[in-house]
């Protein structure tokens, strides 16, 4: 998506959605389950509930812009449903969900003390 010089806020609906909603239909979710302005230029983000599609909403100044993503063979790694809070993520996080990563920035492995023994 290079349609930005500078990517907006990016909110991602964590649970699944009927995809048979249009931009009127998931303005509704941003306003009313996620407590956000649907206007306010930021991309809400938003997934089926086998997690091959997404749905992208965007408020250009204009009218709604609508972006779909459907995978052929694979599913997006989305945050668990079990989280409740409104989940804004980083340019990098969207770009590693786009690709088919995991949001969660990866931990690595934690460092070890050894000490000889005298």
């Amino acid at each position: 998506m290079q349609w930005f010089s500078e990517l907006p806020r990016v909110y991602l609906h964590r649970d699944a959605v009927d995809f048979r909603k249009a931009a009127n239909g998931l303005s509704v979710i941003v306003e009313q389950e996620l407590g956000l302005n649907p206007f306010d230029e930021s991309l809400y983000v938003f997934c089926n509930r086998a997690r091959d599609r997404l749905k992208i909403l965007h408020w250009d100044k204009t009218g709604f812009v609508l972006w779909y993503k459907r995978l052929e063979k694979d599913k997006f790694k989305w945050p668990s449903d079990d989280e409740h809070e409104v989940l804004s993520v980083n340019e990098q996080s969207f770009r590693w969900l786009l690709s088919g990563l995991p949001i969660r920035p990866l931990e690595p492995h934690k460092p070890l003390n050894y000490q000889l023994l005298s």
